[in-house]
């Protein structure tokens, strides 16, 4: 039988250590705090960010939340984010994205201070992640690759030297995770491979991990699956079950494929909960290098 990657389970794992770091901070005097910021009404933005606020709670984390309509202008946005790079109770807050149409997100997160990027998403600290082959641990690292390899690691999958197939070449995921999977210690060999890329099935094959961010509904099917493969399923598409009469969450990876695999990852229930589990960690570690430095 495949190996289930839960990843709720270890996200509770890690968020009961976090809660004892965070008392830590408290007894010192310091008390974390996580800002978000949601600019229109996205349903599945709405969801993740309440979920954010919850994790807080759980753990014993401050939250700010600034919520703007879809009808915000970009000077109102940066407003906003200047507010929260200069809030003494926010020790690092992310811009919830999608944004609007009407809005360049670059330009927008370039408005970040780096030094309270929850989400290790300002091209300065993407900068310093692509510098440092040998991996970095003063700057806050993007959240889902993260929690991917921390998820990996918590069920002792080794991934040096494997060959990792990496479908999406978006800048959250598909391109970060090739970079931190090739550090120095990580050790993986990367191909990644997105829309454009010929011959992908066959790419597929080869590989003896899969993480696919594609957003496309069962995307990955059980041809393209090399025995014993590992699937990391990382897309998020909402399809409309006719039968059931309402929209349901669906991954890239085609649920056939799960008997075919060494181990699996759930949709929903395996990539999310690690990806919110590593902004708490990112939050945590910024307020302890605070204090380290006070």
């Amino acid at each position: 039988m495949p190996l289930v990657l839960d990843g709720k389970a270890a996200a509770a794992r890690i968020k009961d250590k976090l809660s004892a770091r965070v008392q830590a901070l408290k007894d010192r005097g310091y008390t974390p705090g996580l800002g978000t910021l949601l600019v229109g009404e996205d349903p599945g933005s709405i969801k993740y960010v309440a979920g954010k606020h919850r994790d807080c709670t759980e753990i014993g984390i401050e939250s700010l939340r600034i919520d703007l309509p879809e009808t915000a202008s970009p000077g109102e946005v940066i407003d906003a984010i200047s507010r929260l790079n200069a809030s003494s109770s926010c020790t690092g807050f992310i811009v919830q994205l999608p944004l609007p149409d009407s809005m360049d997100a670059d330009t927008v997160i370039e408005h970040v201070d780096p030094l309270k990027d929850a989400d290790g998403m300002h091209p300065y600290n993407l900068g310093r992640l692509v510098l440092h082959t040998n991996g970095i641990r003063d700057i806050p690292m993007p959240c889902t690759p993260r929690g991917i390899l921390e998820l990996l690691d918590t069920y002792h999958i080794d991934v040096r030297g494997k060959d990792v197939c990496v479908l999406g070449r978006g800048i959250t995921i598909g391109r970060t995770m090739g970079m931190l999977l090739t550090t120095r210690g990580v050790d993986a060999t990367v191909q990644l491979c997105h829309s454009m890329t010929e011959g992908i099935g066959a790419k597929l094959r080869q590989a003896d991990i899969i993480i696919s961010a594609t957003g496309q509904a069962h995307f990955v099917k059980p041809q393209m699956v090399k025995p014993g493969a590992v699937l990391i399923d990382v897309g998020v598409s909402r399809v409309w079950d006719e039968a059931a009469g309402k929209w349901r969450i669906q991954g890239d990876i085609d649920p056939e494929c799960y008997p075919i695999s060494s181990a699996y990852t759930p949709n929903p229930g395996g990539v999310g909960p690690m990806t919110r589990a590593m902004l708490l960690s990112n939050v945590v570690d910024m307020a302890e290098r605070i204090m380290q430095e006070a």
